[in-house]
């Protein structure tokens, strides 16, 4: 490193739940510290399982906490989507790249699988990739008399939830300042385009390419005659509310981010101001991922001319 030029760090953020994930990610943290790249480890939640291995042990650990970004370059994440959607909430704060490998099952939100480890991260020191935007969501949660109580963001989808199990959520929804239905149902979800594959899938909602920007609505167990998914304009709002004498409700965000909302409380979903900037090794398409991941049957095709 030649004298005046930055260090170069980069976040791993790993899934360390099994002992095959610490090997994967502790190859991935020696490939960058011989190549002169800092390497920090996100603390994995799991106590003592970092500082017992053999490998990872020896780099920085950090918290989930905007500082763990400083300074660095890329955020590296290996395992599934839950553990992507935690490093990619640390990458969007600080508006950073962020690069997913799957050691999970499905892991639609990576973007390669581990028997291609070493190459993405001769990749990333080389610096040897692409970055494209991917849309995201900006929450907004207010009380009956419209004061802000909190505020919000997604990457895939934010799920609004009755917390008393034994009823239904009473909704009414709405979108650019205008109601369209109210029912009783388990939920609704707003997801977006990179959502769509996931919890707004299984509740029956369409696969959307991810190079269209949009608002997927879902309503999830809903009791009414139309309740079917929505596909709305990013440049629109979609609200949902909820009636003074109804039950507190919850709005979950990517599964971890929650915000509270009590009776009467309503919800606004807008496009985010801020995307997450994805990392891109190579442009296979979506097509093809989307029959990987689901294990679609093709047999038979015969193609174009």
């Amino acid at each position: 490193m030649s004298v005046g030029q930055a260090e170069r760090a980069v976040l791993l953020v790993a899934h360390t739940g099994r002992r095959a994930n610490l090997e994967s990610a502790g190859k991935a943290a020696v490939l960058l510290d011989a190549a002169g790249i800092a390497v920090r480890v996100l603390d994995s939640g799991h106590p003592g399982v970092l500082e017992q291995d053999p490998v990872l042990s020896r780099f920085q650990r950090v918290e989930h906490e905007p500082s763990a970004t400083d300074g660095v370059e890329l955020v590296l994440v290996l395992g599934g989507d839950g553990t992507f959607l935690r490093g990619a909430d640390l990458a969007h704060q600080a508006d950073l790249p962020v690069l997913g490998i799957n050691l999970g099952h499905v892991g639609f939100l990576a973007e390669w699988e581990s028997d291609s480890l070493d190459e993405a991260i001769l990749r990333v020191i080389a610096g040897d990739y692409d970055i494209e935007d991917r849309m995201t969501l900006d929450v907004v949660v207010r009380d009956e008399n419209r004061r802000v109580l909190s505020t919000g963001w997604a990457l895939n989808e934010v799920s609004v939830e009755n917390t008393n199990r034994r009823g239904v959520l009473d909704a009414i929804l709405e979108v650019d300042a205008r109601p369209v239905s109210s029912f009783g149902c388990d939920g609704v979800l707003v997801s977006t385009p990179t959502g769509s594959t996931a919890y707004a899938f299984s509740a029956g909602g369409p696969v959307v390419w991810p190079e269209l920007d949009a608002m997927v609505v879902v309503p999830n167990n809903a009791h009414a005659l139309f309740a079917k998914p929505l596909i709305v304009s990013p440049h629109s709002q979609v609200a949902v509310e909820s009636l003074s004498d109804a039950s507190a409700a919850i709005a979950i965000m990517d599964g971890f981010r929650t915000a509270d909302m009590p009776p009467g409380s309503r919800i606004e979903v807008c496009r985010g101001k801020r995307p997450v900037r994805w990392v891109r090794l190579d442009h296979t398409p979506f097509t093809d991922r989307l029959v990987t991941k689901f294990r679609l049957p093709v047999t038979g095709w015969r193609g174009p001319e």
